[in-house]
């Protein structure tokens, strides 16, 4: 009933501009609920659990929510915020659960770009920006790194906040208080990814057998308690991967047949924690030592996923930086810790999509409601510029 509570109050802003913490809080007109509200905005997972169970066990498997994606413990504060965040949205009419899209991630952004395209979408592939163009106080289109420029009567930006104004934007074309407040966003990796081709599915000490079973099709948390969550957390605080990481991983296959050839299995982890800025070494000689650690970890749950292993590809924060452009690695574009969210996101007084530039918007995750794969943040900005076509379109 609390989740059911928490989805009441945040669901409806979902689709919407940001409503401020004041309005918010405006919503709270009896003790239960502003209570409601401290506990949602102040208290850590930890904290909310022991009040509603007493099992360890239980309280573990939710708390990975709460930890997931973000870089911190069950006992910080923030963290029952991340886990209701966690529970938000719908499929297929079933609140509060995830899916799985057939052929891979991929399969959404192919899905999308269909219906983009039959809408009279052009889009360009490899075709990597290199700044952000303005004339006069308004976004007029981008240059590429080849040199080719596109003109736009408006620029919409799918990369985080700090990508978009720190490194695509002259900071000339920017107000100084602006820049700084992009640049004191809290971006923190926490996850190390692995993927393993697998010649046979994982046979589970605790649920024996290989062939395929429910649990097979679910997604798997390794993280016994949630000291052992904290103690992960720890580690990635001072600047050293988990020496024992809360793995949490999926077996695609195991669902949809189309991502691995008869026969044989695929299976990703998302590991944490794995801080971007390492206290000794670096990622490029710490990734090979963190991809065998994890799989030392999954081997001591299924003795066979050695063997079982034809092949393994990781990516580091430092990767996710590198390849998809993720500032410091952070897949939300930014902490979703409250302080973060709502009006909050990216910052106080620019969380209506549009930007001090005219005509440019921020569409992704580092804007409101956050990190997630549901599209909210783009439907939103597009709501933004259609408020604005007529004036964009005449200047």
């Amino acid at each position: 009933r609390f989740w059911d509570e928490f989805a009441e109050l945040v669901e409806p802003t979902l689709l919407a501009p940001p409503v401020s913490l004041a309005d918010l809080a405006s919503f709270v007109r009896t003790p239960e609920a502003e209570d409601f509200l401290r506990r949602i905005i102040f208290a850590s997972i930890a904290d909310m659990l022991d009040e509603f169970f007493e099992s360890d066990e239980v309280k573990a498997s939710l708390a990975t929510s709460a930890v997931a994606g973000t870089m911190a413990g069950p006992r910080t504060p923030g963290t029952a915020f991340v886990l209701g965040h966690h529970t938000l949205g719908n499929i297929g009419g079933v609140k509060g659960v995830w899916g799985w899209s057939r052929g891979g991630m991929g399969g959404i952004s192919e899905a999308i770009a269909r219906a983009a395209r039959h809408y009279g979408a052009q889009i360009r592939t490899n075709a990597d920006v290199a700044r952000i163009l303005t004339r006069d106080g308004r976004a007029v289109g981008v240059t590429l790194t080849d040199g080719t420029q596109v003109d736009a009567r408006a620029v919409l930006s799918n990369a985080d906040p700090k990508r978009t104004f720190l490194r695509l934007m002259r900071a000339e074309d920017l107000p100084g208080d602006f820049v700084r407040a992009i640049s004191r966003i809290r971006f923190e990796s926490s996850s190390f990814k692995l993927n393993l081709a697998l010649r046979e599915l994982p046979d589970f000490r605790a649920v024996p057998g290989a062939t395929a079973q429910p649990h097979h099709k679910t997604i798997i948390d390794l993280a016994p308690s949630m000291d052992y969550l904290e103690r992960a957390y720890d580690d990635a605080k001072r600047g050293r991967p988990s020496r024992e990481p809360f793995l949490e991983f999926v077996i695609e296959s195991a669902n949809d047949p189309t991502v691995a050839p008869p026969g044989m299995h695929t299976l990703t982890v998302s590991a944490k924690f794995a801080p971007f800025d390492l206290a000794t070494g670096s990622w490029d000689t710490e990734a090979r030592v963190f991809a065998d650690r994890i799989v030392e970890l999954l081997e001591q749950y299924a003795p066979n996923i050695r063997r079982a292993v034809v092949a393994m590809h990781w990516r580091s924060p430092l990767t996710m930086e590198q390849e998809y452009g993720l500032t410091r690695g952070d897949v939300f574009h930014g902490a979703i810790l409250p302080y973060q969210m709502f009006s909050f996101r990216p910052v106080p007084g620019w969380s209506s999509y549009r930007t001090p530039v005219r005509g440019l918007y921020l569409c992704g995750a580092g804007a409101h409601p956050g990190g997630g794969v549901m599209g909210a943040a783009g439907h939103n900005a597009a709501m933004a510029v259609l408020e604005d076509w007529s004036e964009l379109r005449s200047a």
